[in-house]
């Protein structure tokens, strides 16, 4: 055979392998982790201190809502209160009033049956003194139960309190996650509703690469496998990223039709989530692909 010929079916082959080996094992899109942040109250938003694209901190405060309303519903509880509050002084001042009055009877009692014993007082004398001593018992009592319904009465106010207390802490805009404002949905000044999305945050120091790989691939890669992964650096290199699988599908399903050939919808494919520690590089949507670590 022509050594040109022999040289051209080399350049070739060795061509064809180098491609083989330069060739990506799954291909995908970054996605992260967003948290809807909605509104815990109703009324007009007087604060709102975020944009599109800034990062804040978890538990930062960043709007709130008007509290009016229920900063004056507590204030009348408190007024409440302190009124039932009164009448509790006026009820243990009328205990002490009554047992005065038994300790006195129990004096003269005691009088009574000495002179009872020695026939100086009747009967009749001794039945109405313990008479008058039970019915000083009876209003004791009484008094009593009146006193608890109104330390009930009191407690009631007291967690109806603590209920506008948490409502107005529900005011307060509180962020719940370290991340990236995506999208803002409500503006200052605006009224608002209970559930009604305020903005959308996601934390993406770190992103997941959803890929999807074949049948025959699946034995190949486990949990916590490292892999490489390549995202486009410009129209012909890549950069190169170190990636961990953290998510293996235990399902298959047909490849999705925006990433792939008609030809290779119909096959069935497992998706994987690789782990991506994000320099400022990523975005969310952007393609990538990995190459598994043998």
């Amino acid at each position: 055979m022509n050594t040109k010929y022999l040289l051209i079916i080399l350049t070739v082959l060795i061509a064809s392998c180098s491609g083989r080996n330069d060739k990506s094992d799954a291909y995908g899109n970054f996605e992260a982790t967003a948290i809807i942040v909605s509104s815990e109250s109703n009324g007009k938003i007087l604060k709102l201190d975020i944009e599109e694209g800034e990062i804040i901190k978890k538990n930062q405060i960043v709007g709130l809502i008007d509290t009016i309303d229920l900063f004056l519903k507590k204030q009348q509880l408190a007024d409440q209160k302190r009124a039932v509050a009164s009448r509790l002084a006026s009820i243990s001042s009328q205990i002490e009033v009554q047992q005065q009055q038994k300790k006195n009877l129990l004096v003269n009692k005691d009088r009574l049956e000495k002179l009872f014993k020695d026939g100086a007082a009747t009967q009749k004398q001794m039945d109405d003194m313990n008479g008058s001593i039970d019915l000083v018992n009876k209003q004791i009592i009484s008094i009593k139960t009146q006193k608890q319904g109104i330390n009930d009465e009191i407690q009631a106010i007291g967690k109806q309190i603590a209920q506008v207390e948490e409502a107005i802490k529900k005011c307060y805009i509180i962020n719940p996650v370290k991340g990236t404002i995506l999208a803002k949905y409500a503006e200052q000044d605006e009224v608002t509703m209970f559930g009604k999305p305020i903005y959308k945050i996601a934390n993406l120091d770190e992103m997941k690469l959803k890929v999807y790989i074949s049948g025959s691939q699946l034995p190949q890669i486990k949990l916590g496998q490292r892999v490489e992964v390549l995202v486009d650096k410009d129209a012909s290199t890549f950069l190169k990223l170190n990636g961990t699988i953290c998510w293996i599908s235990q399902t298959a399903e047909f490849t999705p039709k925006i990433i792939q050939t008609k030809k290779e919808r119909v096959n069935l494919v497992y998706a994987v989530k690789v782990l991506v520690k994000n320099d400022g590089t990523l975005k969310i949507g952007m393609p990538g692909e990995i190459k598994f670590k043998y």
